[in-house]
């Protein structure tokens, strides 16, 4: 396999990128979060990729951060927050900007960052082998990466709570009873069914699901008045693009529309 720390695969409309540290659970060092970032930037100006599918290499997903850059010699006090703000804070935030639907296909372990960076992309789908774990309370620290703001959203406070102070490991299928994931799948098939939702993702309306990407997230920190305002105006790009206007002809003529995800 390639020594690149992530690999892409340009697809049929969308782009297949893989974490590629198979040796080290695909935990991330420096150069993983340059080539990761470059990754999606690169996809993201690219008008003819429309859906993106992160997977890791090997038996995990990603074991979050690469401990074995977190040796310090005696009385040196690292400063953890640095590394936030110039790596996992950037990305968690690409990850739900990007204009087009993410999928992520988790095979094995997400742990600590690793976790919260699956749980960034719009829809996850998890090998029934694979295991949800946020790991961080096992060396004193607390969920980064978006952890404390996606956990009480998607599985409730009592849940998220249990789950950031106990760091006890989720089963996949479990993860997707509490909500925290789209679907668990047996291992065998998750990168095909995973490539089949990008390639379906990478056909339909770009602009229009980008915009619910948007409204949902804002949603989150919203009131319903603010809310309504947003869909109002959000409705209002959305139905002049021309995907609107293939869909509603496609609907009157009783055919698959045939959407390009261009303004």
């Amino acid at each position: 396999m390639s020594e690149a720390p992530v690999l892409v695969e340009r697809r049929e409309g969308y782009r297949l990128i893989t974490l590629n540290r198979p040796d080290r659970l695909n935990s991330f060092n420096e150069e993983m979060h340059a080539h990761l970032m470059a990754a999606l930037v690169e996809a993201e100006g690219d008008e003819d990729c429309r859906a993106l599918l992160l997977t890791g290499a090997g038996r995990g997903f990603c074991a979050g951060q690469d401990l074995s850059n977190r040796v310090y010699e005696p009385g040196v006090v690292p400063d953890l927050g640095s590394t936030i703000e110039r790596f996992y804070n950037p990305l968690i935030r690409k990850l739900r900007a990007l204009p087009m639907p993410v999928v992520c296909a988790v095979n094995g372990v997400a742990a600590g960052a690793g976790a919260n960076i699956a749980l960034a992309c719009d829809i996850v789908l998890a090998a029934r082998s694979a295991r949800f774990i946020q790991a961080f309370a096992k060396i004193g620290l607390i969920p980064d990466s978006g952890g404390t703001w996606f956990l009480p959203r998607l599985v409730g406070p009592a849940r998220a709570r249990g789950l950031a102070m106990l760091a006890e490991p989720l089963a996949a299928e479990q993860a997707e009873a509490w909500g925290l994931i789209w679907k668990c799948v047996e291992d065998a098939v998750l990168l095909d069914e995973a490539g089949k939702l990008a390639a379906h993702l990478a056909t339909q309306p770009t602009i229009g699901l980008s915009l619910t990407k948007r409204a949902l997230d804002a949603a989150e920190t919203s009131t319903l008045d603010a809310q309504l305002d947003r869909e109002r105006d959000w409705q209002r790009e959305a139905g002049q693009t021309p995907d609107y206007a293939e869909g509603v002809r496609a609907f009157f003529e009783k055919r698959a529309p045939q959407f390009t995800g261009r303004r």
